[in-house]
C-alpha cells in the first residue's frame, strides 16, 4: 500500500509541476460547458446524477429556479438526520437560556469535583450544539437542491463572520446560520439588519457591552470596514465613533421579563427573542453620521444609519467585489464588478439580481474552471461526486477534513472571515493534506457511512469512473491528467488520482 501511495504522489507532483489549470479542457462542447457551469454554481458535480445545472438548453431555467426565494427539499435520509437535532427541535432562545442556567448551576456548586463534572457536561453540550450546526450545514451543501442558496449561505457567514467558541455563541450559531440561509438571496439591507439583531453577532463583536458612557466601537468598526462600505471608501473614524453611539443599547437579554424603565423610555424598548434595545443604555445625544444629522430617538437611529450604509455606493462596490471574488477568483474583472454594482443600486440591494448580473457577464463564462477551490469547496465537491446519490450518515470526517485544511466551520477567530484568495490555500502543506483526503475518499468510504456506535462502514469505495465521467466529464481533463489516470493500477488509485488532479482542484 505504501508503494501505491508513493507512486500516486509522484504522478501528482508531476501534474502540478506542469501547472495544468482546469480551464484547459479538451472539449468545448455543451457537456463541457455544462460541467463547468455546475461546478461553479453548485457545491460540485454529483457523480451519479450528473450536472443537473449544466445541460445548456436548461441552464437558464435552472438559474431562474435557483434564484427564486423558495426552500429546497432535502432527501429523506438527510432530513431525518436534521429532524433529530436539538438545534432543530428546540428554539435558539430556549437553548441559550437552558445552557446559561446549566453553567450558572455548575458554578454555584461548592464541591470541586461536582463543579468540574457539571462544567464539563456544559462544555460537552455546547460543543454538541455547534457540531449539530456543522453537520446540518454540510448535509445541506451536499444534498440541498437549491445549491446557489447554499453557496451564498457559506459566503454570507464568512462575510458576517462570528467565532463559535466565544462566550455562548455555540448555542446560537445554528440559528445564526439559519438567519443567513433564509435571507441569502434577498435584499442586502434586510440581511444586514438581521445580523445586527442576532445575539451571536452582538456577543461576538461585544455590542451587548456598548452603552452610553461606556462606548465599545468593535461592532461599529466592523460594520463599516468589513460588512458594508469597506476600507478606504471615504468614511472617517468619527463616523465609526458616531455609529458606535447610535448602537448603544443594542444588546442581548436572557431574562424573561423586560427591565424596569422610566415611563418615557418604555415605548422605546424593543425585544425580540434574545435581542434587546434598552433605551436606558442608549446615548440619546444627536449624531452626525456619513454627512447626515441623526436626532437622538432610540432604535429609529439604528434604522436610519443602516439605510444610509446600505444605500451607499461604496457598499454596492464592496459587496459586489466580495461576491465576484468568491465566485470568479482573485481580482475579478472591473467591468463585471461595475455591472454588479449597477444591479445592486438599481434593485435596492437585491442579491439575486446582483448574482444574475455577474453570471450573465461574458467574463464569468470565460472564468469557468479557473478558480482554485478553497478547502470547503474541495471537500464538499469530492463527497458530492463520490456520493451524490447516497446520503452519508456521518459528517464528522468532513468536519475533520475542513479543520485539517484550515477552514473549519465557525472556527475563524477574527471578523474578516477566511481568505478567499487562491494563494491562501495552494501551498505544499495544503496539497499534501488534500492528497490524503483524496486517498481516504477514493480508497474507501472514509467513515462517512459509519453512524455513531457502528463498526461497519459501507460501501467499500466509490465508483468514480461512472456514467458522468464517460458521458463527458473525462473529456474536460487535460492530456497529462488522462495519461496519469491511464497508469493507475487499481480503481482506488484511479480515484485518488482523479480527486487530486489539477482539474478537480478548480471550479
Amino acid at each position: 500500500m505504501m508503494g501505491i501511495q508513493l507512486s500516486v504522489r509522484t504522478v501528482l507532483v508531476a501534474l502540478y509541476a506542469l501547472s495544468i489549470p482546469a480551464a484547459q479542457a479538451q472539449s468545448t462542447g455543451a457537456p463541457a460547458r455544462g460541467f463547468a457551469w455546475a461546478d461553479r454554481l453548485t457545491w460540485g458535480i454529483e457523480g451519479a446524477a450528473g450536472p443537473r445545472a449544466g445541460a445548456a438548453p436548461d441552464a437558464g431555467r435552472w438559474l431562474d429556479a435557483q434564484l427564486r426565494d423558495g426552500a429546497g427539499t432535502l432527501p429523506p435520509d438527510a432530513q431525518r438526520q436534521l429532524d433529530a437535532m436539538r438545534i432543530v427541535r428546540e428554539p435558539m432562545t430556549q437553548l441559550v437560556v437552558e445552557e446559561d442556567a446549566a453553567i450558572r448551576a455548575a458554578n454555584a456548586l461548592t464541591d470541586p469535583d461536582q463543579r468540574k463534572t457539571a462544567r464539563d457536561a456544559y462544555q460537552k453540550d455546547m460543543s454538541a450544539l455547534a457540531d449539530e450546526a456543522r453537520a446540518r450545514s454540510i448535509l445541506r451543501a451536499l444534498y440541498a437542491p437549491d445549491q446557489l442558496r447554499e453557496q451564498m449561505t457559506w459566503f454570507w457567514f464568512n462575510h458576517f463572520n462570528v467565532h463559535a467558541p466565544k462566550r455562548d455563541i455555540r448555542a446560537m450559531v445554528g440559528d445564526y446560520e439559519d438567519t443567513l440561509h433564509a435571507r441569502a438571496l434577498g435584499k442586502f439591507r434586510d440581511l444586514l439588519e438581521a445580523t445586527l439583531r442576532h445575539p451571536a453577532m452582538l456577543r461576538y463583536l461585544d455590542n451587548d457591552q456598548n452603552s452610553a458612557g461606556h462606548i465599545n466601537e468593535n461592532y461599529a468598526r466592523e460594520i463599516m470596514e468589513l460588512h458594508t462600505m469597506g476600507v478606504g471608501s471615504g468614511y472617517s473614524q468619527q463616523d465609526v465613533q458616531e455609529l458606535a453611539r447610535i448602537l448603544t443599547g443594542v444588546g442581548v437579554d436572557l431574562k424573561p421579563d423586560a427591565p424596569k424603565l422610566k415611563p418615557q423610555w418604555q415605548p422605546l424598548y424593543v425585544r425580540a427573542g434574545l435581542f434587546e434595545f434598552n433605551p436606558a443604555r442608549h446615548d440619546f445625544g444627536d449624531k452626525h453620521f456619513l454627512g447626515h444629522d441623526i436626532k437622538g430617538r432610540g432604535f429609529a437611529e439604528v434604522e436610519q444609519a443602516l439605510d444610509l450604509i446600505a444605500s451607499s455606493p461604496a457598499t454596492a462596490h464592496h459587496v459586489s467585489l466580495q461576491i465576484a471574488t468568491y465566485f470568479m477568483g482573485d481580482a475579478p474583472p472591473a467591468d463585471v464588478v461595475a455591472r454588479m454594482e449597477q444591479a445592486f443600486r438599481r434593485s435596492d440591494g437585491d442579491i439575486a439580481r446582483v448574482l444574475r448580473a455577474m453570471i450573465g457577464a461574458p467574463a464569468f463564462k470565460a472564468s469557468l474552471g479557473t478558480v482554485f477551490k478553497d478547502p470547503a469547496h474541495y471537500a464538499i465537491s469530492a463527497v458530492r461526486y463520490a456520493y451524490g446519490d447516497r446520503v452519508i450518515l456521518n459528517t464528522q470526517p468532513v468536519i475533520g477534513w475542513l479543520n485539517r485544511m484550515g477552514e473549519g466551520l465557525y472556527n475563524h477567530e477574527t471578523p474578516d472571515g477566511y481568505d478567499m484568495r487562491s494563494d491562501a490555500w495552494s501551498g505544499p502543506g495544503q496539497m499534501a493534506t488534500r492528497f490524503d483526503i483524496a486517498r481516504q475518499i477514493g480508497g474507501g468510504s472514509a467513515g462517512l457511512f459509519r453512524p455513531p456506535g457502528a463498526s461497519a462502514d459501507q460501501p467499500a469505495f466509490p465508483q468514480l469512473q461512472n456514467a458522468v465521467y464517460f458521458g463527458g466529464l473525462g473529456a474536460t481533463l487535460g492530456e497529462p491528467t488522462r495519461g496519469a489516470l491511464a497508469k493507475a493500477t487499481s480503481p482506488q488509485e484511479w480515484n485518488t488520482l482523479f480527486l487530486s488532479s489539477p482539474e478537480f482542484m478548480h471550479r
